[in-house]
């Protein structure tokens, strides 16, 4: 009861009688209170203001990349990829055995190793470990031997025919690839970047039949991307061909979860796509271009690479066929006036650029002399109107390029006639297969290694072959072949001066300049680094694992 009694006082005295003091302190009590609101406001406020030291926007998977491309896609075959549309769903759906590196080189693609013997006739090559199809069959050697097989044979007529002439393949014993060539080529390594397709869906087809198969229109594949989808669309016909990133690609899974290659039939109508938002990226256009490009969305990036742009003499057709005719008329050419047409690319005087090899000694190239080129073409026509066939395609500075050099030729005397073709099956079949020219005006890709081979000697003047001026030089040709079979590059380079020497003497073509790469793609996307060493156009797609479109926001760690 006592204790009880003093619990009451305590609670009386320590508690309630204190009470009364609240009135005393009550402003400090209010001032503190303030204080603690204002601490926690200042708190959610730096939060807000400064939350993006903290964070930053990085790229991360998913989304869809969408680039323009000009031409038909006829077939998605990539051993009949002819279209700039064509070449690029090859590139991004099949994988090839050997493959341009980040720098510029040839290296290794599904090939884990590839090899030569001494004497440079023998390759061997073995391919990496769990290499798979898009549909899960396992890519095999027999693979391989069925596409080099298709591609030599004559009734398929591929584009990849002159890399691999006469040559025999097999597999030893060991499992390997075994490729054996009629004579030595030091950089066969370069003539392996082919995209192989799958024996266990052709194996069936009759050769002829090849391209109308279904493949052709729903490939299995073994690239970055699989194929999904084809749509046609608009008054126009294009076409939107639909791809997704493939689970099974040897480097690893893209960032994209899919990719959409749109054609188109010319550059209005992709410009017009650009303007609109409707693409992220086009590799279509030139530098010529970029004042028609009003979408502050694109950005534009030039990259060089490996091709020439020259004027190929028909030296089998009427006119050409007469060496003092094409001499006359590379003395009546204003290369500066001419390359003016083509700003930004680099002039180039012979058949190699200066990243392929290093020479010492160039021939000297007679210079332009309008009088002295008049006076021989009147000499030569004997009082006879000469008129010629000049072919282009429409694409990058090439119309204007080749109109040029009609108004030229039309100066010393020269009738001209120019036909601008749009680059598809149309323009192989009917003015390069045929030779259907006495001038062509064309872009040709030179390659990481100097080989002229394709282009200059006797055995490619054909309608399946490359050699665009149908040249033929039986010292020329054994130039070029032991060329190809020298692997010390000093002894390669003399024979590389000599044969330029014929080829400033015979004049099979002109040089005119080094193209670029022009590039415009969507500021908010991440595209091909500026790192890489391009070759050809296509090898922008290198590093396509990386390529992406989506940013996500990631805490910065302390």
């Amino acid at each position: 009861m006592r204790a009880k009694k003093e619990g009451k006082e305590h609670i009386r005295e320590n508690l309630i009688r204190r009470l009364s003091h609240i009135e005393n302190i009550k402003l400090l009590i209010f001032e503190w209170g303030l204080l603690v609101f204002a601490l926690i406001m200042l708190a959610i406020t730096q939060a807000f203001w400064f939350g993006d030291s903290y964070a930053e926007k990085v790229y991360t998977f998913g989304g869809t990349y969408i680039e323009a491309t000009i031409g038909d896609v006829n077939s998605m075959n990539p051993l009949f990829a002819v279209t700039d549309s064509e070449k690029t769903l090859s590139r991004l759906m099949f994988a090839t055995i050997s493959t341009i590196d980040y720098s510029g080189h040839p290296g290794i693609g599904l090939a884990k190793s590839i090899t030569s013997s001494e004497n440079g006739k023998i390759w061997t090559v073995k391919l990496k470990d769990g290499l798979v199809w898009s549909d899960g069959e396992p890519i095999t050697n027999e693979d391989v031997i069925f596409t080099t097989e298709l591609i030599k044979n004559p009734a398929v007529t591929s584009v990849y025919n002159s890399n691999l002439s006469n040559v025999r393949v097999s597999e030893n014993e060991n499992g390997e690839i075994i490729f054996t060539l009629p004579t030595a080529y030091a950089d066969f390594v370069t003539a392996l970047n082919i995209p192989i397709v799958p024996k266990h869906i052709l194996s069936e087809t009759d050769p002829r039949n090849l391209v109308e198969n279904n493949f052709s229109n729903s490939p299995v594949t073994s690239g970055a991307f699989s194929f999904n989808a084809l749509q046609r669309t608009g008054i126009t016909n294009e076409q939107v061909i639909y791809l997704t990133a493939n689970p099974y690609y040897y480097k690893g899974r893209p960032f994209l979860n899919s990719f959409a290659v749109h054609t188109y039939e010319d550059k209005s109508s992709l410009i017009e796509a650009i303007n609109a938002g409707a693409v992220t990226a086009t590799a279509e256009l030139s530098g010529a271009d970029a004042d028609k490009i009003v979408s502050s969305q694109f950005y534009q990036k030039d990259s060089k690479i490996n091709s020439g742009a020259f004027l190929f003499f028909n030296t089998s057709s009427t006119v050409m066929k007469n060496i003092s005719m094409r001499r006359a008329i590379r003395q009546g050419l204003d290369l500066t006036k001419i390359r003016a047409e083509a700003p930004g690319t680099t002039p180039i005087d012979y058949p190699f650029i200066e990243s392929q090899i290093s020479l010492t000694n160039y021939p000297v190239i007679p210079g332009y002399n309008f009088e002295a080129a008049k006076s021989a073409v009147t000499e030569l026509s004997n009082d006879e109107e000469i008129k010629i066939e000049i072919a282009t395609v429409n694409s990058g500075y090439l119309p204007n390029v080749t109109n040029a050099i009609a108004s030229a030729l039309e100066e010393i005397g020269i009738k001209t006639h120019v036909s601008v073709y749009e680059e598809n099956q149309d323009f192989i079949a009917n003015a390069v297969s045929r030779r259907n020219y006495d001038i062509l005006v064309y872009e040709i890709e030179l390659g990481a290694d100097p080989d002229l081979l394709p282009y200059y000697h006797s055995s490619q003047a054909s309608s399946s072959g490359l050699n665009l001026s149908n040249y033929r030089n039986t010292l020329a040709d054994d130039l070029l072949l032991s060329a190809r079979d020298t692997t010390n590059e000093a002894s390669r380079a003399k024979k590389y001066e000599t044969f330029l020497e014929y080829w400033v003497t015979d004049v099979p073509a002109i040089a005119l300049y080094q193209p670029n790469l022009t590039y415009y793609y969507n500021k908010n996307v991440r595209t091909f680094s500026n790192d890489v060493r391009l070759v050809t156009a296509l090898d922008r797609f290198s590093d396509i694992t990386s390529w992406a479109v989506i940013k996500a926001t990631k805490n910065k760690t302390p």
